[in-house]
C-alpha cells in the first residue's frame, strides 16, 4: 500500500511562459492579470448595469411593494408563547398579515463613520504547470471546447472548498454527532413561516467553512447543460498523501504482544487514535472496523475477536509523537511549513483560458475509518488508499497530461471536456455511487459565474412565487391523488424550507427529505397542526410543530390513512417526479432554489426594516439577528461551545468590574461637586483630584463600554446554538450583504471572514441599492 509522492522542484517563471506558449493561439493574448475590486464609500460606488438590478429598481418602484417578493415570515405572524388554535381557512381570501420582528438594539450612541477599501488581488506566485506527460499512456476521451472566461480576482485565497452545489454542507462539519437519541425539547406550536420555525437538532456538529479534501456527491461526472465553461485548461493533477511508515508499536492481544505487518498496522493506528473518541463506543463502528481489519489480518492470525484487542501502546506512542510536535521550535516548524508548501506549490494552480487560478482541493484524502454522521450504518469501515489508477483527469486538449505521481502508475483515463468545470475525479472509497471531484478555488472565475448564476436563478423565482402559490394551493382539493401530494410537498418545501429528498439503500444512513417522509415522521394535532420528526440530511434531527392551512391538514391525513408507520407518506410521489413538475413552472426551477430564494430574501428584507442609524455594534448585531433567522430557516444547527460558558463568566467579570467602577466615579462626582476630594482606592491610595466635567466624561465612556459588553453577552447567548457560516457560504445571495454595507457603512471584513471574501469577490463592486 505504499505510495510516493513526488518531490520535484518548482517551475520558475520562463518554463511556466512556455508551457503557455502550448495554448491556442487565441489566448497568446490572455496574460496572468492582476485585478483588484473594491468597496468604498456608497457614494463613490458605480452602480451596476440596468440588467443586474430588479426590476422593481428598473421601473423606480420600491422592491417591499409586492406580497409575492416577500417570505413567508413577513406575511405570517408567529404564535405568541402560550396560545394554541388558529385561524379558520378561508379558500376565498389569504390576507397577508406583517411579521413582528423583535427588535435587536434600542439604544443609540453616535454614528461611526468607517470608509473601508478591500484589494482583491489574484496572488501571482509561479505557476507550476508540468510539461511532462506520464510514462503510461492512459485511454482518452475527446469533447469540444470554447467559452469566454470571465476573470475575478480574489484577496486572498482560502485554503480549499469543494463546489458548494455539489457538496452537503454538513459534509464540512469537524465533529459529527455521539448520539442521535437524546431526547429534545419539543417546541410551541407556531403559524408556518421562516422566521417563526424553531427547529431542534438532537447532537449538533460544528461546521468547518472550507474542507482540505474532496467531499463525495451523488452528481455523475457530466455536464448539466452542455454548455462549454473553458477553451484551455492546463493543471498539474493532485497529490496523494505520502506512504504509510511502520512505527513498530506492539499492540496487545490478551495481554500480549502481537506482531502485525505494515498493512495491519497501519488499520490498527488509525483505531487506536480514535481511542478517546465516542465513536469507538459505538457497536456499529466496531462491528464494520473489525470486519475489514479481520479481513487484513486473515483467518489464521492469533487475534481473532476486537474485544481482547489493546490498543494502548500505539495510542501513547501517538500522543507521544503529538506532544513532541507541540515542542518542536519555531524555525522547525517554518522548515516543516516550507517543505510542505514547496512540495504542494505546483498543484495549488491551474491556468484557465490564460489566466492563472488557484485549485480549491487538490489534496487526495489518506486511507481512514469512515466516520459518518449520526447512527450511519457504514461508520467505522475502512476508506482504502487511493492510487493514480483510480482518478480521472479532465483537462484541456492541447495541454501536457499531468504525469502522474508515482512511479509505474498511471491515471484511470484522460478526459478533454470543456463543458464541465471539475480538473478530476474519483469514485469514493465507502461509496462506489458516489464521486468525489478536485474544483477550482471558491475565487476562481468560473467558480463565481456558477454562485452568480445560482442567486440569479434564485431572484428569479421572485416573478413565478406568486403563480406557484397559487397553483399549489389550488391543488390542494385536486380530485388527482398526484397532484394533491405534489402541492402539498411543494407547500412544504416553500414554507418549511425541507429538502426534497431522496431514496436511500439498506446500507446508508435512515435519513429522509420531504418526498421521502414515512407515517411516522409526521403528526396531525387537531385542529390544524402537524409535528413533524424525522432525521434530515446528515443524520440532523428536524423537530418542528407547525400550523399549517387546514387543506394541507386534511391531505395529510388522508395520505396516512391506511398506511403503517414505516409506508411512504407520499407513495405517488418521488424527487425526479417533484423537480419536473418544479420545471414546468419556471425554467430550472429545483427544491433547492426554494430554500436559496427564502433564505436571500428573508436576510434582505429583514435588514432593510431592522438597520437602524447608530452604533456600528448595533448594526452588526442586526445583521446577525437577520443571519440567525436564515440559519433558522435552513436548520443550521451546532453544540454549545464547550469554551461557551467560560466565555460569559468573562463578560460578566469584566462587566461586574466596570459597573463597580462606575459606582466609585458617580461617588466621587457628587464629593467633587461638594469641593470634597475623591475617596481612596480599593488599595488605599488616594485618586487623582478630578474636575466634575471630566468624571462625567469618564462616567459616560464607562456606561458605553457597560452597554456594549452586555450586548454582546446578549448576542452571543442568542447564537450559542445557531451555525451562521454554513447559509453565508451556500444561501445567502452574497450582492445583499455587500450593498447593505455600502448603504450603512459596514466594513465588509465585519461580516466576511476573509475566505468568504475571496469567494465573493465578483459580488463586491455591487451597486449601493441593490436589493434581491
Amino acid at each position: 500500500m505504499a505510495v510516493q509522492t513526488s518531490t520535484k522542484q518548482n517551475l520558475c517563471d520562463d518554463e511556466l511562459d512556455g508551457q503557455l506558449k502550448q495554448l491556442p493561439e487565441q489566448n497568446k493574448s490572455s496574460t496572468i492579470k492582476e485585478e483588484s475590486n473594491s468597496i468604498e464609500h456608497p457614494a463613490k460606488e458605480n452602480s451596476d448595469s440596468e440588467d443586474a438590478k430588479p426590476i422593481k429598481a428598473r421601473l423606480g418602484k420600491p422592491c417591499e411593494d409586492s406580497d409575492d417578493d416577500k417570505p413567508l415570515s413577513s406575511r405570517i405572524t408567529p404564535k405568541k408563547v402560550g396560545t394554541s388554535g388558529s385561524q379558520p381557512y378561508d379558500s376565498k381570501e389569504r390576507k397577508p398579515v406583517a411579521s413582528k420582528v423583535q427588535k435587536n438594539c434600542s439604544s443609540t450612541t453616535d454614528k461611526g463613520k468607517t470608509s473601508y477599501v478591500i484589494s482583491t488581488k489574484r496572488p501571482l506566485d509561479k505557476a507550476n504547470i508540468s510539461e511532462k506527460s506520464s510514462a503510461k499512456r492512459p485511454k482518452v476521451s475527446d469533447a469540444s471546447t470554447s467559452i469566454k472566461n470571465i476573470q475575478v480576482s480574489a484577496k486572498k485565497e482560502p485554503k480549499g472548498e469543494d463546489d458548494d452545489d455539489f457538496i452537503p454542507i454538513s459534509q464540512r462539519i469537524k465533529k459529527a454527532t455521539s448520539d442521535n437519541k437524546s431526547p429534545v425539547t419539543k417546541q410551541k406550536v407556531t403559524k408556518v413561516g421562516p422566521s417563526s420555525i424553531k427547529k431542534k437538532i438532537k447532537k449538533g456538529q460544528k461546521a468547518s467553512q472550507f474542507s482540505k479534501y474532496s467531499k463525495s456527491t451523488t452528481v455523475p461526472p457530466s455536464s448539466n447543460d452542455g454548455q462549454k465553461k473553458w477553451t484551455s485548461l492546463v493543471h498539474n493533477g493532485v497529490i496523494f498523501p505520502p506512504p504509510y511508515k511502520s512505527h513498530g508499536i506492539k499492540m496487545l492481544y490478551s495481554g500480549k504482544p502481537v506482531n502485525l505487518s505494515p498493512e495491519q498496522e497501519e488499520v490498527a493506528t488509525m483505531y487506536a487514535v480514535m481511542k478517546d473518541t465516542d465513536y469507538v463506543q459505538k457497536q456499529t463502528f466496531r462491528n464494520n472496523f473489525w470486519n475489514d481489519w479481520h479481513k487484513l489480518l486473515g483467518k489464521n492470525h492469533i487475534i481473532q475477536k476486537l474485544d481482547a484487542c489493546d490498543f494502548t501502546p500505539i495510542y501513547d506512542w501517538y500522543q507521544n509523537e503529538k506532544e513532541k510536535k507541540k515542542q518542536m521550535s519555531t524555525e522547525e516548524k517554518k522548515a516543516l511549513k516550507e517543505d510542505k508548501l514547496k512540495e504542494e506549490e505546483k498543484y495549488m494552480w491551474a491556468v484557465v483560458d490564460g489566466v492563472k487560478e488557484k485549485v480549491g482541493n487538490f489534496r487526495v484524502e489518506p486511507p481512514g475509518l469512515f466516520r459518518g454522521r449520526g447512527e450511519h450504518p457504514k461508520s467505522g469501515k475502512l476508506k482504502r488508499r487511493i492510487r493514480p489508477s483510480d482518478v480521472t483527469i479532465n483537462i484541456g486538449k492541447d495541454a501536457p497530461i499531468p504525469e502522474c505521481p508515482i512511479p509505474g502508475e498511471s491515471w484511470k483515463e484522460v478526459r478533454h471536456d470543456n463543458t464541465v468545470t471539475w480538473l478530476a475525479f474519483w469514485n469514493d472509497p465507502i461509496n462506489q455511487r458516489e464521486f468525489k471531484y478536485v474544483f477550482l478555488a471558491p475565487s476562481s472565475s468560473l467558480k463565481g459565474q456558477s454562485d452568480k448564476e445560482k442567486y440569479e436563478k434564485a431572484r428569479m423565482l421572485k416573478d413565478y412565487i406568486g403563480n406557484i402559490r397559487a397553483a399549489y394551493t389550488r391543488d390542494f382539493t385536486s380530485k388527482d391523488g398526484t397532484k394533491r401530494q405534489i402541492a402539498v410537498a411543494t407547500y412544504l418545501i416553500d414554507k418549511l424550507a425541507l429538502r426534497a429528498g431522496n431514496e436511500k439503500d439498506d446500507d446508508e444512513a435512515d435519513t429522509v427529505g420531504c418526498c421521502t417522509l414515512k407515517v411516522e415522521n409526521v403528526k396531525a394535532i387537531a385542529p390544524n397542526s402537524l409535528e413533524f420528526n424525522f432525521l434530515g440530511k446528515d443524520s440532523i434531527r428536524y423537530e418542528n410543530t407547525v400550523e399549517v392551512e387546514i387543506p394541507v391538514y386534511k391531505a395529510i391525513i388522508q395520505f396516512q390513512t391506511g398506511k403503517r408507520g414505516s409506508d411512504d407518506l407520499f407513495d405517488r410521489l418521488d424527487t425526479s417526479k417533484l423537480n419536473a413538475h418544479l420545471k414546468e413552472l419556471m425554467p430550472g426551477l429545483t427544491a433547492k432554489v426554494f430554500r436559496t430564494y427564502n433564505a436571500s430574501i428573508t436576510l434582505d428584507n429583514i435588514l432593510n426594516k431592522e438597520t437602524k442609524e447608530g452604533d456600528l455594534s448595533e448594526k452588526v448585531v442586526v445583521y446577525q439577528h437577520a443571519n440567525k433567522e436564515v440559519a433558522i430557516i435552513c436548520n443550521h444547527q451546532r453544540t454549545i461551545s464547550k469554551s461557551h460558558s467560560a466565555q460569559m463568566s468573562r463578560l460578566l467579570e469584566k462587566i461586574g468590574n466596570l459597573q463597580s467602577t462606575l459606582k466609585e466615579l458617580k461617588t466621587d462626582l457628587d464629593r467633587a461637586k461638594k469641593g470634597r476630594p475623591p475617596l481612596k482606592d480599593a488599595d488605599g491610595k488616594q485618586k487623582r483630584n478630578l474636575t466634575p466635567e471630566a468624571l462625567e466624561r469618564k462616567i459616560a465612556q464607562t456606561t458605553v463600554k457597560i452597554e456594549k459588553m452586555e450586548l454582546d453577552m446578549r448576542t452571543k447567548e442568542d447564537l450559542k446554538t445557531v451555525a451562521l457560516g454554513t447559509s453565508k457560504i451556500n444561501y445567502l445571495d452574497p450582492r445583499i450583504t455587500v450593498a447593505w454595507c455600502k448603504r450603512h457603512e459596514v466594513p465588509i471584513e465585519k461580516i466576511f471572514n476573509k475566505s468568504l471574501l475571496a469567494k465573493f469577490a465578483w459580488a463586491m463592486d455591487v451597486d449601493p441599492d441593490f436589493r434581491f
